[in-house]
């Protein structure tokens, strides 16, 4: 399990600088590792969370996605080259164009009004990822802290994502049940929600972590990368990734609920997907990714999932 969000180092900058990269600078660092710019058109991503046996699969998934790159108004990561280094992973990428469309709402607060250009953004994030069909290969990827493929067993989304929900709690649930009243009660209502749901729908590629950082936009806004794929990608419902990103674009600022309202409202009347299937996915998703930041509840994104499990809708 991830513990805490991978910071720079001087080791790794003299790592790639002495196999031959002249001008590494420090780009991004997130959940699953820290990406270091080598100046040549490619970046060289230190991996904290995904252990090396599961690269060849990523690259796999990543090939898959550009497989249909026609679909897509936006570029999307390419594994050139994998290394192991005293047992961490280290991939090489190509770099991806624009710059991210917005600070992390941990690092600086968004305003009271969403902006057009980050709604839009959004939407033609979604409609493009939701174009990108379900491939065999992403359902044999693992969701970050757990410990099987997401799919395994499973003919139908929901009752895969039922079950991680089921995992996910018996891993620390006592940490969110003090924080939740009746959570058994909220565990056992979203499993049987979710086998309800009706079958047969579409089966895209999800991200499952659409933050701001992780979409690139140019001077205009129109979005030119999706990346940092794995921290819960998979095949699933299209309408799981709207409910998600719905809820993470901010996460932390003082207006974030109300965001979150207005996005759910938004792609629920867009994509004319349920209103109560995106509040019944986004609880899911609190329920299974509540612990994946620390160990001991005590960093935000525990907090914040306590708060989605423990307001009405």
């Amino acid at each position: 399990m991830v513990t805490h969000r991978q910071e720079h180092t001087a080791h790794w900058i003299r790592y790639f600088t002495d196999r031959g990269h002249g001008h590494v600078q420090p780009l991004a660092a997130g959940v699953e590792g820290a990406v270091y710019r080598l100046g040549d058109g490619t970046v060289g991503k230190v991996w904290s969370g995904r252990r090396p046996v599961g690269v060849e699969l990523m690259r796999r998934v990543y090939a898959d996605i550009a497989g249909h790159a026609a679909l897509l108004p936006f570029a999307t990561p390419e594994i050139l080259g994998v290394e192991e280094h005293d047992g961490v992973l280290v991939t090489y990428e190509r770099e991806l164009a624009g710059v991210p469309s917005r600070a992390d709402s941990a690092v600086v607060a968004p305003g009271r009004e969403l902006a057009a250009r980050d709604t839009d953004a959004l939407l033609t994030v979604l409609r493009g990822l939701a174009a990108v069909p379900g491939t065999e290969v992403m359902r044999r990827l693992v969701v970050q802290g757990d410990d099987r493929a997401f799919w395994e067993g499973h003919a139908r989304f929901p009752d895969a994502l039922a079950d991680l929900v089921l995992r996910a709690v018996r891993r620390r649930g006592g940490l969110l049940a003090a924080r939740v009243p009746d959570l058994a009660g909220i565990v056992r209502a979203t499993v049987d929600s979710l086998r309800a749901l009706p079958g047969g729908g579409p089966v895209s590629v999800v991200h499952g972590d659409l933050v701001p950082p992780n979409i690139h936009v140019d001077d205009a806004g129109a979005p030119t990368a999706v990346l940092d794929f794995g921290f819960f990608t998979t095949a699933g419902d299209p309408a799981f990734e709207a409910a998600v990103a719905a809820a993470v674009w901010d996460m932390y600022g003082p207006y974030a609920e109300p965001h979150t309202v207005t996005l759910t409202r938004l792609f629920a009347e867009e994509f004319r997907y349920s209103a109560e299937t995106l509040v019944l996915y986004r609880r899911a998703y609190a329920l299974a990714t509540y612990d994946l930041f620390s160990s001991d509840g005590g960093d935000g994104h525990f907090r914040w999932c306590a708060g989605v499990l423990t307001r009405p809708g």
